[in-house]
């Protein structure tokens, strides 16, 4: 359970600030997930425009690497803090050692499933926890915690809009948090809090290389680059590409209860 006690209402109407990335300097992000893929490219950005970021993952080798990789051999306020995401004592705790927190991105969790005839609910369960409960708990934490201007940005995925077979599960738990999203918008816009969703297509990241059981690592690129031929701008998105539409979200003081697509065209194709 959350420790702090949030106000109901803000006063006055919702701060302004300049909307490009660098007025996010001196703010403070926590990114659920940050220890690889959208979550670690998101770290290095906003610390490239002078943010303090603060890492959560379950992994804790992973996590360290991570914030190495953020801070990228310079000193600076990164942070790295153990925490399952579908864990809401574990998330305070996070918050906890941030201290101050303006801005929450949530990009843990995994997709896939099975064919419905085949998959039974045990094999599909952390999935759905993952992203249901997951969001569920970094929301409730971060309600409690950030100030009048903050945001929350969640991550959905094309399947959401764009199912294929055997992502059933997969799409209905995307499809949840993305009117979870709308809901938050609502509830939380007395308090000047803005809630978002970054909608995904098919990025270069640890997790879709899994999935298309691609290897890590050079030896992966060739396969990377002939499954990209096959999109419409004929590659896969990077990473970065997929972190920049999350620093968008968290800097555009006029955005809410808005789901953004990122898919390079995929939702067309």
């Amino acid at each position: 359970m959350t420790s702090t006690s949030a106000p109901t209402t803000a006063a006055g109407p919702a701060p302004v600030r300049s909307p490009l990335p660098q007025s996010l300097a001196g703010s403070t992000v926590v990114i659920v997930g940050g220890s690889s893929g959208i979550g670690l490219a998101a770290g290095s950005l906003l610390r490239s425009v002078g943010a303090r970021v603060v890492l959560a993952g379950r992994d804790e080798t992973r996590l360290a690497a991570a914030v190495a990789r953020v801070k990228g051999g310079e000193d600076g306020d990164v942070l790295g803090v153990p925490a399952d995401m579908t864990d809401e004592g574990a998330i305070e705790k996070v918050f906890e050692t941030a201290g101050r927190v303006d801005h929450v991105l949530v990009t843990a969790g995994s997709m896939g499933g099975g064919p419905l005839s085949e998959t039974p609910r045990s094999a599909v369960e952390d999935l759905v926890a993952g992203r249901i409960w997951g969001a569920y708990a970094a929301a409730r934490v971060a309600a409690a915690h950030l100030p009048a201007g903050g945001s929350i940005t969640l991550t959905s995925g094309v399947y959401a809009t764009r199912p294929v077979p055997g992502v059933a599960v997969g799409a209905a738990s995307v499809a949840a948090v993305e009117a979870f999203t709308r809901a938050l918008a609502v509830e939380l816009a007395p308090r000047r809090i803005r809630a978002n969703t970054i909608r995904f297509g098919v990025f270069d990241t640890p997790l879709a290389r899994g999935v298309f059981g691609i290897p890590a690592g050079p030896e992966g690129d060739a396969a990377v680059a002939a499954a990209g031929e096959a999109f419409l701008l004929g590659r896969m998105g990077t990473a970065e590409e997929a972190a920049s539409a999350a620093v968008f979200a968290m800097s555009n003081t006029y955005v809410t209860g808005t789901v953004l697509t990122v898919d390079g065209g995929l939702s067309l194709s």
